[in-house]
């Protein structure tokens, strides 16, 4: 098994030791065992948000999966009705005062949480539809788009400390959330081998959502002007996921067999986040949004555009800026994990060069140095 079968950019080298887990006892004695091993540990999901090198991972690769079974997703099942979605610990939608809570299994396939959740009219998540990867991914970079982030309604992520090994829930004030940034991503495990896994490894993510046919206030330019709404006006609940599907299709963000536009790991670079006065030397057409006292945050879509990285941008025949979409790295095919940072490193150095803003990779590195 190679990590290139695993990952949306089809790239990374072999896997001494392979794993896939479908439920929460197995994940944590897999994770348990490597670490009593002292070997190296890499948790994966869905593969998406991951940049390997092609050199051999010489430690246990832990897939965490779909339940088995998945749960279902048919649009009959009544809120507050127990529908399990870890087969090895019941985990039920609840009902409460402050809107209904949905607890999953850090593998559910993420887009699968989120139909479940417009499926039976449950607000919050519907602007995030169609971002690859797996719940349990979703807390630690603060998953968002569109307007919406996870933690507008996660209420507590079930982890396990390898640190204490013991399980740990920590309530959504504790998780430190941040733009693409928590806990979780800061937090290292401290131990005898190399890991390209933190301390925390997430079990499961409960969602607080309130129930209704509208969605959340639609906070994103583009998405209410293809819904035909002013920003902070509601639309109904599908046509918000149904538009975000199609635009983000339009951009080559939804996983599709055979387009190399897909073959990618999303948003390469975060948006950067600059003090006041280095964002006014940027050019007057800039975006510009409020990002806190003394902050503002610009598009590194548009800094790389405007430093003339032309989509389809290319560094040699195997790795290119997406023909749909500047803000995505993809595999033409053939592609290596030297291609993909060769690519990355002449982006970074364009926009620096153009603008002195310095790009940071959004996807975790395994064996690569961005």
């Amino acid at each position: 098994m190679r990590l290139s079968e695993l990952t949306t950019l089809h790239i990374g080298g072999p896997i001494r030791r392979y794993v896939p887990v479908h439920d929460e006892t197995a994940l944590v004695a897999e994770v348990r065992r490597a670490d009593e091993a002292d070997e190296p540990l890499l948790v994966l999901g869905g593969g998406s948000n991951l940049v390997a090198s092609d050199a051999p991972f010489e430690g246990t690769v832990v897939h965490v999966l779909d339940p088995v079974p998945a749960p279902a997703l048919d649009a009959s099942c009544e809120i507050g009705s127990g529908a399990a979605v870890d087969p090895s610990r019941a985990a039920p939608v609840e009902a409460t005062c402050g809107g209904v809570t949905v607890e999953h299994f850090a593998g559910t396939s993420w887009d699968r949480a989120v139909q479940y959740a417009v499926d039976r009219e449950l607000i919050g998540t519907e602007a995030l539809s169609g971002i690859p990867g797996s719940v349990g991914a979703t807390p630690v970079q603060n998953v968002g788009a569109y307007g919406q982030e996870v933690a507008q309604t996660i209420t507590t992520v079930r982890t396990w400390d390898r640190h204490d090994r013991a399980i740990r829930t920590v309530f959504a004030s504790d998780c430190g959330f941040g733009y693409r940034d928590s806990l979780f991503k800061r937090t290292p495990y401290e131990g005898a081998a190399p890991s390209a896994t933190g301390r925390y490894v997430v079990l499961s993510v409960t969602f607080q959502h309130r129930q209704g046919d509208r969605s959340a206030p639609v906070r994103y330019a583009e998405l209410a002007r293809r819904l035909g709404v002013e920003v902070g006006e509601r639309a109904p609940l599908r046509q918000v996921r149904e538009t975000v599907l199609a635009l983000r299709a339009a951009k080559g963000m939804v996983l599709l067999e055979g387009d190399h536009d897909t073959w990618s790991a999303g948003s390469f670079f975060t948006n950067p986040i600059l003090p006041d006065g280095v964002a006014a030397a940027l050019p007057a057409d800039a975006p510009r949004f409020a990002a806190g006292e003394g902050l503002t945050k610009t598009s590194a879509a548009w800094l790389i555009s405007h430093a003339g990285f032309d989509r389809g941008f290319a560094v040699g025949p195997h790795a290119s800026l997406s023909t749909r979409h500047s803000l995505a790295l993809t595999n033409r095919g053939g592609a290596s994990s030297a291609d993909l940072v060769e690519l990355a490193r002449a982006v970074q150095a364009g926009v620096e060069d153009r603008f002195g803003v310095r790009l940071e990779p959004e996807p975790v590195r395994l064996g690569v140095d961005l």
